[in-house]
């Protein structure tokens, strides 16, 4: 089997991608890079579509690297990715329904943003049925004696977004799961055709509104890389700040949901008032709860004033303080530890497969954190541990988060040291806009990696983007980490895991 170096070897780099390139290849590499994903020689990052072109970004190991390759689609069709390598399938399904491109031989042909409701001619080109005569949703079936369904949703009675679970079970044990979203789709990458930077950047923001930082920071590494741009280096270290911060607040919630959905509430209510001391200090610092906007392209918007370091030094002292007494409330509860340990085991096979990012990944295996193994400043110059578990339940789940927490609080106290003092904190683009190109940016997460691509225009408007969240590798394996649990333990495996609907939903 050959190396991605030799498949691309021939294809000199196009665009002016930092520090990554784009190849545009012929049929024949493109079917060689879908056989080295199917071998597990590369990952999957990336497969989003174009006018006339699929675009396909892959991770390489040791030593790290991503190459994005560009496929011109003769006749709107190209070799399906998704028939030998699953991440896929979803990702092609998308590309038919916003661009009309057809993957040859699909595993799946069904549509999955398109719910039949879209108009004739969508933005980005694509042939789309008429809402008159929306056709009914296939979903698979599983026959056997005894065997019933049970769908849920999209409306939940809580105030979470819209998703459908259509469940196979045979009594109370789940034989399959089968999802269908896309009921929260915006448009973004058809908003984003055409704007100018300032919009574009306030809806990468809000593609998932719990991870704001990292979409900002992914969307603004990407524009800085396809204009050349150099950030302030106080900005670059402020902005690692919010990102730790985000991670803060996000993992800190989402420990006390997961106790709450096992029935222990306390666990939820000490975990919130953790979570609402770090969202009022992201207030104060920041002006905004989720520090909304505080990060765009060439730097930052706002900066934490005078006081600021002393405010997250006490918040820092006080999580430091309660965590211990929260780890040992949870690990010496015996039954919830009965609901916790064992439950929605995702094996380190499949989420290897899947190149599942963040806390999934890490609590199966698979040792990988786009801060530490794609390092990007100013996370090359501070230490930090990445912990890895290989139980991969629910248990192990929460257990990563705490570790991510600490490692956090570590950060965070280094970067308050460690961050220059100079005002400066934006770098103006306008003079960089005639070098307008292409830019690729990788962020982590507090879910995993947030991959931001982006083509400009010579007038600095956005010629096109895409944005991946990382749960579009998360939700499939959350179909298999669910099978042979029973139905009642659906809502904490789902919390476990709380893949984002909004950032898969484009």
């Amino acid at each position: 089997m050959p190396t991605l170096t030799e498949v691309l070897g021939a294809f000199p780099p196009i665009g002016n991608h930092r520090p990554w390139p784009r190849h545009l290849v012929d049929t024949e590499s493109w079917r060689a890079m879908i056989e080295l994903l199917a071998g597990g020689k590369i990952s999957l990052l990336g497969l989003w579509g174009d006018a006339d072109q699929v675009h396909m970004a892959v991770l390489a190991a040791e030593p790290y690297s991503v190459t994005v390759a560009s496929l011109a689609c003769d006749e709107g069709k190209f070799p399906s990715v998704g028939r030998y390598y699953p991440p896929a399938i979803r990702l092609e399904r998308t590309i038919n329904d916003l661009f009309g491109l057809v993957a040859v031989d699909a595993a799946d042909n069904r549509p999955w943003l398109d719910h039949g409701s879209w108009p004739i001619n969508s933005p980005l080109g694509a042939k789309t049925p008429s809402a008159a005569a929306p056709s009914a949703y296939q979903f698979l079936q599983s026959v056997g004696e005894g065997l019933h369904q049970i769908p849920v949703g999209p409306v939940h009675a809580g105030i979470i977004e819209p998703g459908h679970f259509r469940f196979t079970a045979n009594g109370e044990t789940i034989v399959r799961l089968e999802e269908r979203l896309g009921y929260v789709h915006k448009g973004v990458e058809g908003l984003m055709a055409g704007a100018p930077l300032e919009p574009a950047a306030k809806l990468a923001a809000r593609c998932s509104g719990d991870s704001t930082v990292a979409y900002s920071l992914a969307f603004s590494r990407a524009v800085e890389a396809a204009l050349g741009v150099e950030v302030p280096a106080r900005a670059v270290w402020v902005r690692a700040l919010m990102a730790e911060l985000e991670r803060l607040a996000n993992h800190l919630g989402d420990i006390g949901a997961i106790c709450n959905d096992a029935a222990f509430a306390l666990m939820l209510a000490h975990c919130s008032v953790l979570r609402e001391r770090v969202l009022r200090a992201c207030h104060t610092c920041f002006g905004h709860r989720l520090m909304m906007d505080a990060i765009v392209p060439g730097g930052l918007e706002a900066d934490f004033g005078e006081h600021g370091p002393q405010l997250i030094r006490g918040l820092v002292a006080t999580i430091r303080l309660a965590l211990p007494q929260l780890v040992s409330l949870y690990d010496d509860t015996a039954s919830l530890q009965d609901r916790t340990v064992g439950s929605g085991v995702l094996g380190p096979k499949l989420a290897q497969q899947f190149a599942c990012g963040g806390f999934i990944g890490r609590a199966s295996g698979r040792s990988f954190d786009v801060r530490r193994d794609l390092a990007y400043a100013p996370y090359d110059q501070l230490v930090f541990g990445v912990p890895v578990l290989q139980e991969g339940d629910v248990n192990a789940r929460v257990w990563i988060r705490i570790r991510e927490i600490e490692q956090s609080l570590d950060m965070i106290e280094q970067i308050l040291l460690s961050a220059p003092l100079e005002k400066r904190i934006y770098a103006d683009l306008h003079m960089q806009e005639a070098a307008a190109g292409e830019g690729l940016a990788l962020v982590e997460g507090f879910r995993g990696d947030i991959l931001a691509w982006v083509r400009m225009a010579p007038d600095g408007t956005i010629e096109r983007c895409h944005l991946r969240d990382p749960s579009w590798f998360q939700w499939p394996v959350l179909e298999a980490a669910i099978e042979g649990n029973i139905v009642a333990d659906f809502p904490l495996c789902n919390k476990s895991f709380n893949c984002s609907y909004s950032g898969h939903d484009l």
